[in-house]
């Protein structure tokens, strides 16, 4: 996790994964694709999880998974080659079948939120594809990324 800049989060202390804004992120309007948003969502999501203590070998190990249910996403304003985007997430709501999440991505140079999004993923057994109930460790180690005050709305 990086050290948090001097502008506002939507959350307290959220998990931060900056990304370097390349060419092959670059489409024909000249800034930052859609898919590439959704693939820095993924990538901070699992940045925040390891970083929790839970890395994909235990899903594995466990047969267990969440996948995304729900994706909100709310483009605000474009990123541009060159920008560094600070990914951020946090954990808004957990149960004993789902996770709740919000992002904020922001432009490091000026502090321009650039989006925010919320995902509702769900517990899944990972050979069946059917839910379940979340394992304990799941349930520990996502409580300790637990922000109450990140409920509000993505847009």
């Amino acid at each position: 996790m990086t050290e948090l800049p001097p502008f506002a989060w939507d959350a307290p202390s959220p998990h931060i994964l900056p990304v370097d804004v390349q060419p092959a992120h670059i489409d024909l309007m000249q800034h930052v694709n859609n898919v590439h948003y959704l693939q820095w969502l993924e990538d901070v999501a699992w940045d925040h999880s390891s970083h929790l203590g839970l890395k994909p070998e235990d899903y594995t190990r466990l047969g267990t998974g969440v996948v995304v249910r729900r994706h909100e996403l709310d483009y605000l304003a474009p990123a541009l080659l060159g920008d560094r985007v600070l990914c951020a997430t946090w954990i808004t709501a957990l149960d004993r079948l789902s996770l709740h999440r919000r992002f904020q991505f922001v432009r490091a140079s000026d502090g321009t939120t650039l989006l925010r999004a919320a995902t509702h993923y769900v517990c899944v057994d990972i050979a069946s594809g059917k839910l379940r109930r979340m394992p304990a460790l799941f349930s520990e180690v996502y409580a300790r990324g637990l922000t109450v005050q990140g409920d509000q709305p993505a847009a």
